[in-house]
Parts: structure tokens; C-alpha cells; sequence
């Protein structure tokens, strides 16, 4: 008798960052996510802490961000820096931005908070959509053998309390266990270390009462008694990173630890001549500096890794939860689309590809960061220099030759520490020179809009309200590709004077466009109050007008735009970056002449292509770009209706208005 196997969409094994933020994109997208962590409770105190402006972006595009702001983070706007001053004590020898305004951040600062919080945030958004977290539960053997061909990956689980098993079959299999890998290691996918561990830390959470004036700053420390970094916290508290160990120590030994109280004595002396004393000691560790990365995300497209499973490297850069957020999005929505019909499977293969360069990056950076911190002490003219650039408008990161290495490198990396350096290279998803497909109205090589980067950000009115709005958060987080459709200076909001836009518009209705084909199954359904999908799951328009509001009235403008009311931006709010410009939005987007034109972003907010927008041909070369990895002859959406937040509904709808 054949044994009848639960089955799931996706198995998700851990429950921190990346394997709860994948858990509730695919939970709310409509699958079904069998989630488990080994843990009894969820993160209680301690573990990562930072989240970089970019990250908050995405949280704010997924609706996360205000319950997770409302814990009431600390905010680092700036890093004070402070060195060896005669007599054994330290001098502050200046500050720099956290989030220079060269960047043009919607939110220029870092947000602290300990790691907990923000895992309790995405639990309950779980909860909210039906599913959970089951604990404690382990993985304890899986393997891909297509005994059934629709759930192919075989996964056994044991609860830890009780001992009961449940084997499951699964069409994914996703590890987030952290650095300690079950899967990877049944996978027999190496580590690959870039340098051996050199430096030996200790990281303590606590209250602390101090005289130090800048304990509610990020510092580094140096001092002739060691090195400390200062990060404040929620719940006046402040985390502390203390460096007790050295490979130049002449008994080094990566593995040495110390006791609260040794580390706590080691503090005191960096802090002089400021006293520092502890009311409470919240969370305290000790760790090796190592960068590692996985030789391989997945073998075969089922079994995917991410998070600290595919890459470890120092905390103090604030980037590990922020790394472990992209893996997650970036897998989410090319699965839904596998999933969902809309694309081939070999689209999986972009997650490892785009991913692991960005972890590659990442440890280049951490490697010489963390080395630096450890072993350096910048000099008063070396901060002041790096201080001064902070303030600059350029963008340009290259240093010359006889730039001292700390300067060049926060030069080089402040855009990339803050999520804004994050870009994916050429491929089927991002367009360039070198794709399989080239049509003349196709932008390449554009200045602003870099295909693989995220959209320059700008403000608009919303019509529909009168609402100021940012646009690039405008369309949350869906699975959806997003048209913006900026309609150039020479269209205008009047009825029959926009000869472009109502072409394309036309086109893009057209039975056999790619638009069309992808539309829902179901031609009842409710679209009333969807202002995100009313027609197609697979695309979400917004359109952008070179008008000030008044004069733009909906019903004037091309039919297909009627179900996107909530979706119709006027361009008439000035922009610092763009002070002449008659249409900001447009300028700072790239489309500064008459002419307008289409960008299209992927479901995780980077360009995937550029398009100048002259009618039906505007279509044409669309068409031609999304056939190079969508299905070929389009298929209706089966009835996996998104979940709170996305779909339509009064609650959705009070959300986005």
C-alpha cells in the first residue's frame, strides 16, 4: 500500500531572517509553506541588530517597516570617530555621515534594534495569513527523488519535545539554519574562506551608565588599551564589540573566549578617562572574524540555500541580516513565477548567479573592513578628510593612488553598506548590450537607469487622493513586474492629446500582448478595489503625467488606466536633485526631453529594462524582451489569490490610500 505523504509547495527550514521574510512572501502570495525551526522559542535577546536604509525601503514596500519602527529603534544618522590621546585616553577626532547625502536615501540612517524584534514582527504577520512557525522541529534526512514527480524533494522531520516524525514531500526544500548547515552539509557544499581568522571578539548587550559623550552615536574606538565599537540600541541600551584577541598576540589562539567580567574590565580601560559601569547585562558573546562563502547556493533547483548557510563574515559592517533579506526576495519571487506558470524553470538558475556575487562582494568589503578596524588607528587629518567627503554630491567612489586606505575605503563602500550598491550584472532578467534580445527603442547603457540597480527614487502626487507619495514604494511588494510609465512632456492629461500613451495603452490590451495573456482565469472577479492587479497578476502599472494635479482627470486618459485610478501620478512636486526640471519625476528617472518612456522593475525593486515610449512599438519591443524568459504562450492565472496586504479588500485598499 503506498503511504499518502503530506505535501507542501515549500519547505522552510529556520526560522531567522532569510527563512521568515521567504516564509511570509510565499505564505502571502498563496502557497503552501511547511515552516519549522529547531529553537522552542523564537530570538529572545542578542544575535543581529542593524537594518541599512535600503533594507528599510524593502520593508516599507513589504508593509513591515512602521511595526518594526514602532519598537522604537535607535537611529544612527552619524559615526563619531575617536582615537589615542597622550596620557592613555581618547580624543574624538571627528564624525561622518551613516547614510552620506550623495545616496539621496528616502531613510538616511541606520535603524538598531536586536533581532528578536523584528523576527516577532514578520511571526505575526505569519499568523495574520494562517501559517506559523512549528517548534521545535529539526530536519532530520531529505533527498530528490522524484518518486512523485509534482513534489519531487522527500524531507523527514522530528519534533525534538516528542520524537515524532512526519516525513513530507515538498516541490522546495529552503535552508536558513544559519552558519551550522544540516542540509548543506548533507549536500556536502563547501565553505570556502577567504583568509584564516585573525581576530578574536566579544560582543555584549547591556545598560550602561557612562560619562562617554557619544554612547547614543556609532563609534569606533581606538585607544592604547584595545579597540571598541559603540552601537546604540532600543531600550537605552547599547551593544558593544570588544576585540580580545589578536593574530599578532604571541599566544593567539582563534578559539580563546573570555568571561563578562574580563571583557567588561577590557571596556573600562578603552573608555579612559570616562567611566563605565553596567546596570545590566542583556546578552553577551564571543566570536572568531571569518569570511566564508558556499561554493554553491543549490545543486539542482529544488534544494535552496541562503542567509548565514551560504555566507559568514563579521557583524560590525551591519550587513548580515541585510544580505540574508535580498536572498530571500530575490529567491520569493522567481519561485511564485516558476510556480505560477509564468516562467520557466531555468530562471532559478539567476537566484545563485545574482546572489553570490553580491555575498562575493560583500566579504571583499568585510575582509578588509574588519582588518582594518582591528589593526589600524586612523590619525585626526585622516577623519577629517573622510568627514569632509561625506558631505559631498558626487558619486564618484574612485580614490587616486596616494589616498590613505581608510578614507578610500568608506569612499568606495558607503554606498554599498547602505544597500544601495546592490547590482546584479547582465542576464535574462536584466537587460544590456549583451542580451538575447536588442530593439532599437530598448535604452542600454542609460545614466540613471542602470538595469540590475534599483529605480532612482522621486515624488509625485497621487490623483486619486492628492496624496504625496514616493513613488518607487507605490506598487508594495506583490510578485509583480511594475510598468512605470512616465508619459512625457509632450503628452498631455487632455482627453485625445496623448497620440503615444493611447497607442501603448491600446497595444498593451491587445488579446495576444504579453500583458493580456497572463490575465486572471477567473473574468468575475472581483477587480473593484485592486489597484495593484485588476487585470493581470503578473503586472502592475503606474503611470506618471507631466501635469500638475488639477489638471489631470482620469477619465480623460486612455481606458486601460480606469482600473489603475489609484495608480495615476501627477509629476508636479519639486525635487532638490532635479530644481529646474518642469517634470521631476521624469527628470530624475532619465526622461528629461518630450519623449517618455516605460521602466520596468522586477518584483524586488532593480531595473530589468528601459524602454522609450512611442506607441505600439513601445509594446513591440516589450514583447520581444519578456518572451526571452516568460512562457511563450501565456497562461491565466489559477485562482492562488494573494493574501492580506496584496490582494484586493477594504483593508488593502485603506492601506495604500
Amino acid at each position: 500500500m503506498t503511504k499518502d505523504f503530506k505535501k507542501h509547495d515549500i519547505v522552510i527550514i529556520g526560522a531567522g531572517p532569510v527563512g521568515l521574510l521567504l516564509s511570509v512572501c510565499l505564505t502571502r502570495w498563496g502557497y503552501d509553506v511547511r515552516h519549522i525551526d529547531n529553537r522552542p522559542v523564537p530570538t529572545a535577546t542578542g544575535r543581529a541588530d542593524g537594518i541599512q536604509p535600503r533594507t528599510l525601503e524593502i520593508l516599507r514596500n513589504l508593509g513591515l517597516k512602521r511595526k518594526i519602527m514602532a519598537y522604537d529603534p535607535a537611529r544612527v544618522f552619524e559615526v563619531a570617530f575617536w582615537d589615542p590621546a597622550p596620557g592613555g585616553k581618547i580624543v574624538r577626532t571627528g564624525t561622518w555621515a551613516s547614510c552620506p547625502s550623495f545616496l539621496d536615501a528616502r531613510y538616511p540612517f541606520t535603524a538598531l534594534l536586536h533581532q528578536g524584534l523584528i523576527e516577532r514582527v514578520m511571526i505575526d504577520d505569519l499568523r495574520m495569513n494562517g501559517n506559523n512557525v512549528q517548534r521545535p522541529w529539526t530536519i532530520t534526512r531529505f533527498e530528490t527523488n522524484n518518486a512523485d514527480p509534482g513534489y519531487p524533494v522527500e524531507v523527514e522531520l522530528k519534533n525534538l519535545d516528542s520524537n515524532v516524525t512526519d516525513t513530507v514531500r515538498t516541490k522546495y526544500l529552503f535552508s536558513g539554519e544559519g552558519a551550522k548547515s544540516f542540509v548543506r552539509e548533507q549536500l556536502k557544499v563547501p565553505i570556502r574562506h577567504k583568509d584564516p581568522i585573525s581576530h578574536v571578539w566579544g560582543v555584549m548587550d547591556g545598560v550602561v551608565r557612562t560619562n562617554f559623550p557619544d554612547i547614543k552615536m556609532k563609534c569606533t574606538i581606538h585607544s592604547d588599551h584595545g579597540s571598541i565599537m559603540v552601537i546604540p540600541r532600543e531600550d537605552n541600551m547599547v551593544r558593544l564589540y570588544i576585540q580580545i584577541a589578536s593574530s599578532t598576540d604571541p599566544d593567539f589562539n582563534p578559539r580563546k573566549t573570555a568571561t563578562v567580567e574580563e571583557v567588561q574590565a577590557a571596556a573600562k580601560h578603552i573608555f579612559e578617562p570616562y567611566y563605565c559601569d553596567w546596570d545590566r547585562v542583556e546578552w553577551y558573546s564571543v566570536y572568531p572574524i571569518g569570511q566564508g562563502i558556499a561554493e554553491k547556493y543549490t545543486l539542482d533547483h529544488r534544494v535552496f540555500m541562503g542567509g548565514d548557510v551560504c555566507h559568514t563574515h563579521s557583524p560590525k559592517a551591519g550587513q548580515g541580516m541585510n544580505t540574508a533579506f535580498h536572498d530571500a526576495i530575490n529567491l520569493a519571487w522567481k519561485l511564485h513565477h516558476v510556480e505560477s506558470g509564468f516562467a520557466s524553470r531555468s530562471v532559478l538558475s539567476t537566484y545563485e548567479t545574482e546572489r553570490k556575487s553580491v555575498a562575493e562582494t560583500l566579504l571583499d568589503f568585510d575582509n578588509k573592513y574588519a582588518a582594518l578596524f582591528s589593526t589600524r588607528q586612523p590619525s585626526s587629518s585622516e577623519v577629517s578628510s573622510a568627514s569632509n567627503s561625506s558631505t559631498s554630491h558626487h558619486t564618484n567612489t574612485s580614490a587616486p593612488e596616494d589616498e590613505n586606505p581608510f578614507v578610500a575605503m568608506f569612499k568606495a563602500n558607503c554606498e554599498f553598506t547602505a544597500g544601495y550598491g546592490v547590482a546584479y550584472g547582465p542576464n535574462i532578467y536584466n537587460h544590456s548590450a549583451e542580451h538575447t534580445y536588442q530593439h532599437p527603442l530598448l535604452l542600454t547603457n542609460h545614466p540613471k537607469l542602470r538595469t540590475g540597480r534599483i529605480m532612482p527614487n522621486s515624488n509625485a502626487t497621487r490623483v486619486a487622493d492628492a496624496n504625496f507619495v514616493h513613488l518607487e514604494n507605490e506598487i508594495p511588494c506583490n510578485g509583480s513586474f511594475r510598468l512605470f510609465i512616465f508619459a512625457g512632456l509632450q503628452s498631455s492629461a487632455k482627453k485625445g492629446e496623448h497620440k503615444a500613451l493611447s497607442d501603448f495603452a491600446t497595444a498593451l490590451q491587445a488579446p495576444t500582448s504579453f500583458y493580456s495573456r497572463f490575465g486572471w482565469a477567473d473574468e468575475e472577479r472581483d477587480t473593484h478595489h485592486d489597484h495593484n492587479n485588476p487585470h493581470t497578476p503578473l503586472f502592475s502599472l503606474a503611470l506618471v503625467v507631466a501635469a500638475r494635479r488639477p489638471e489631470i482627470e482620469v477619465s480623460n486618459l486612455p481606458e486601460l488606466f480606469h482600473d489603475y485610478a489609484a495608480r495615476v501620478y501627477a509629476d508636479d512636486v519639486w525635487q532638490k536633485a532635479v530644481p529646474d526640471a518642469k517634470a521631476p519625476s521624469h527628470a530624475k528617472t532619465g526622461f528629461e526631453g518630450d519623449e517618455g518612456g516605460v521602466v520596468v522593475v522586477r518584483p524586488d525593486g532593480h531595473v530589468a529594462c528601459a524602454v522609450r515610449l512611442v506607441g505600439k512599438e513601445t509594446v513591440d519591443a516589450l514583447e520581444g524582451y519578456f518572451a526571452t524568459f516568460l512562457d511563450k504562450t501565456g497562461r491565466k492565472a489559477r485562482a492562488r489569490e494573494p493574501k492580506f496586504g496584496l490582494g484586493g479588500g477594504a483593508q488593502r485598499v485603506r492601506a495604500q490610500l
